[in-house]
């Protein structure tokens, strides 16, 4: 029933900034945590940060400092802010939707949108 659609990806130079917004469809958004994982070529799917249902943030310490999670419930939408962006940066982003929790786990979390590519270079 819930559909998520990311948006916002792109190419940029390093020490550049993008803002990645997923859009969710439905009646649950409000009270279900939200979460940015990412997946860069060979390796696993990879926590960067979560947003509870009342606004506590989460970061992987890897993006800490650099990128701002946020939420707009009247939108339905979840924000990534990415600023100081590294090569090491670049891979396939994905916006999640889970319960009332957030896991830094992917098999926590119920519906999954597309992913939108992020690619910094040198």
């Amino acid at each position: 029933q819930v559909q998520l659609v990311e948006s916002g990806g792109g190419l940029v130079q390093a020490g550049g900034s993008l803002r990645l917004s997923c859009a969710a469809s439905g009646r649950t958004f409000s009270t279900s945590v939200m979460a940015w994982f990412r997946q860069a070529p060979g390796k696993e799917r990879e926590f960067v940060a979560g947003i509870s249902r009342t606004g506590n943030t989460y970061y992987a310490d890897s993006v800490k400092g650099r990128f701002t999670i946020s939420r707009d419930n009247a939108k339905n939408t979840v924000y990534l802010q990415m600023n100081s962006l590294k090569p090491e940066d670049t891979a396939v982003y994905y916006c999640a939707q889970g319960g009332k929790i957030v896991y830094v786990t992917s098999g926590e979390y119920d519906y999954w949108g597309q992913g939108t590519q992020v690619t910094v270079s040198s």
